[in-house]
């Protein structure tokens, strides 16, 4: 018989994630995600429901996402699901499922995620703009004056159409 565990999902952090160092020093990555869902009721009327999931993640991904993520913060996640089961101190039987997590996206831009409650500052090295930095190669021009459409005079007449 076939199967199939697949999990997609795309939420905010509920929490910051929490990284550890397992005993044979593979690093592990716990955060919880809340995924939100709008709909209407038989009434008509527009109701919210959130629902809560545990996901955990291993090795480099669990360093990736402890450094790049925080509360609040929106994520893809691709995993598959997993049931932990045990026994409380009481004698109980407990079980919780999870996500683990197998691939991992960002969603929202580096400016949004910035703004984000808790948010760990991260920007990637910028791009200089071409009024900044100028190729040891490239011509520097002194040519100042344009035309009134804020354009080079010159060109102007040369445009074909």
């Amino acid at each position: 018989m076939a199967s199939l565990n697949k999990v997609l999902l795309i939420g905010n952090l509920t929490r910051d994630p929490d990284v550890r160092v397992m005993t044979n020093g593979r690093p592990v990555c716990n955060f919880g995600l809340a995924l939100n869902r709008s709909y209407k009721d038989a009434e008509g009327n527009r109701r919210e429901e959130t629902t809560f999931v545990d996901v955990e993640c291993f090795g480099p991904k669990a360093e990736a996402v402890g450094r790049f993520f925080s509360k609040g913060r929106a994520i893809f996640v691709e995993g598959r699901l997993k049931l932990d089961q045990w026994e409380s101190k009481e004698g109980e039987k407990r079980s919780a499922l999870r996500v683990v997590l197998e691939n991992f996206e960002f969603v929202d831009s580096k400016q949004d995620a910035a703004q984000s409650q808790g948010a760990k500052s991260y920007e990637a090295p910028k791009a200089p703009s071409s009024n900044q930095v100028k190729s040891p190669t490239e011509p520097q021009s002194s040519f100042t004056e344009t035309s009134a459409d804020g354009g080079d005079p010159d060109l102007d007449e040369d445009v074909p159409f």
